[in-house]
């Protein structure tokens, strides 16, 4: 299919002016769909995860519509994959033009907030990759935005619908193991470089790359395209970080810069805390505490972290605390499995992240642990737990699930009211990582209290002409004095 868009920017007044006067009609409640109807959907971001979308929404029968990348390269790539999509570079450009059922948002971090809002408030159902944005103050809106629009969303988790995830939900409401009072979690990110300092120099922009568009709403800011030959980022130790490759931003690396992504959290706490937050029904932490870290630089995520997640008694629950262990640490020898590796000589060191229960997590509760024999429970013998009566979850696949919930103009399971909220306690995680040291929540207020610094982190500041506020709309202010 020709490409119709040649990628100049469209003007602010443009854009503002379309996203006020597009009447708000949700896809799937403003038109009945047949059994074998097909979704128009238009994918934004088509390296990594969005091309896995596209791929996996063509393959349930879905019309791939139109395709968005500011990268040529991968634009053309997708582009003979579905001759029939019409490509664009602005998405702002395909959101105004097509005729769509819905939108998978599938680029870095830190532009998912404003074009989720923007396709929102176009009336669009919203996929949107995890993690759901960049910071708190976003995650807030998002869920505010959806809210008003009644439109169906969904994060892409695929833990939203894997039957693991179902199984230990249901093994932790069976009361099996009393209350949960711990939670520890480890995982092998970062698997891209973190933990340095930028370094100086600006390379040429590809011919290829819109560097305007791929920055978006971040500040300006010169482009690089390797690290300098020498750096410690090719060293042996870090192979696990892809470095050898070199890239600094564009693609996938991106990950590790605070301007850009979420770091560890954000690649992995969007599929475990969905896990707990299934299982536990959780609301906001009440606090997140820094225990050890090899220590944030200017502009990068650390190359380790070790945090503790808590949250107050909840009713007839206990205070409950979840420890988060990322850059390949080993958990604490009593949560590992008998005989598993030691612990690392020195923090980062590399040790196999432990697989057992769900995905490097285990459960410790007042009455025992999953998997067994872990914590406070070593010793007393490692069977395995009977699995309590099998659930009607209603969900099949994260993907299919998103169609089917706008086909039948019902929610779909991880839509942002339910994604919002966990996705502003893991992002919390990363304001204290910002602080370095323990930060007290009160949702309500929407503000940390215990440091009046950390404050300015819940939110960020965007680049003119990106400025969420102004589409945002009455979803911007947060907190019990909106």
């Amino acid at each position: 299919m020709e490409q119709i868009e040649n990628g100049k920017a469209i003007t602010r007044r443009q854009s503002l002016k379309a996203a006020a006067t597009f009447m708000i009609l949700p896809a799937g409640l403003a038109r009945g769909y047949a059994a074998n109807d097909k979704l128009n959907i238009g994918v934004i971001g088509l390296t990594g995860m969005g091309g896995v979308d596209a791929k996996t929404f063509n393959g349930l029968g879905e019309n791939i519509a139109a395709i968005c990348d500011v990268d040529s390269t991968i634009l053309d790539k997708r582009g003979a994959e579905y001759p029939g999509a019409r490509k664009y570079t602005d998405f702002r450009k395909m959101i105004e033009k097509e005729k769509l059922d819905g939108v998978v948002v599938a680029v870095p971090d830190h532009n998912h907030a404003y074009i989720s809002v923007f396709a929102m408030r176009h009336g669009l159902n919203v996929y949107c990759q995890k993690p759901l944005c960049k910071s708190v103050h976003e995650a807030r809106i998002m869920a505010r935005v959806a809210a008003e629009t009644k439109v169906i969303t969904q994060m892409g988790t695929q833990t939203s619908a894997e039957p693991r995830t179902l199984r230990t939900a249901e093994l932790i409401q069976s009361g099996a193991l009393g209350e949960i009072t711990e939670i520890h979690m480890t995982t092998d990110r970062p698997i891209w470089p973190q933990g340095y300092d930028r370094p100086a120099g600006e390379d040429p922009v590809p011919a290829n790359l819109n560097w305007d568009l791929w920055l978006g709403t971040a500040a300006l800011q010169p482009f690089q395209a390797k690290w300098p030959q020498g750096h410690s980022v090719y060293s042996p130790g870090k192979a696990r970080q892809f470095a050898n490759e070199g890239t600094m931003f564009h693609p996938f690396v991106w990950r590790g810069w605070w301007n850009f992504g979420s770091g560890a959290l954000g690649d992995i706490a969007p599929h475990a805390m969905n896990v707990i937050f299934l299982s536990l029904d959780l609301g906001a932490p009440s606090a997140v505490e820094v225990v050890d870290t090899s220590g944030m630089k200017k502009e990068m995520y650390p190359d380790w972290t070790i945090m503790r997640f808590d949250w107050a008694a909840r009713g007839v629950h206990p205070k409950l605390s979840v420890y988060w262990y990322d850059g390949n640490l080993s958990l604490p020898e009593s949560m590992r499995a008998p005989g598993a590796a030691a612990p690392a000589t020195a923090p980062g060191a590399p040790v196999a992240p432990l697989r057992g229960g769900q995905g490097g997590m285990v459960w410790i509760g007042t009455k025992g642990s999953y998997p067994a024999g872990r914590g406070p429970f070593a010793g007393t013998g490692a069977e395995p737990l009977p699995p309590p009566p099998q659930r009607e979850w209603g969900r099949e696949e994260v993907h299919k699930d998103f169609a089917t919930a706008v086909k039948a103009g019902k929610q779909a399971p991880c839509h942002f009211g339910y994604a919002g909220p966990f996705t502003e306690a893991y992002q919390l995680g990363n304001v204290a990582l910002r602080v370095g040291h323990r930060i007290e929540w009160d949702p309500l207020e929407f503000r940390v209290t215990n440091c009046q610094e950390a404050n300015q982190y819940l939110s960020r500041e965007y680049r003119r002409g990106w400025d969420l506020k102004e589409i945002a709309g009455t979803a911007w202010d947060v907190g019990a004095r909106r």
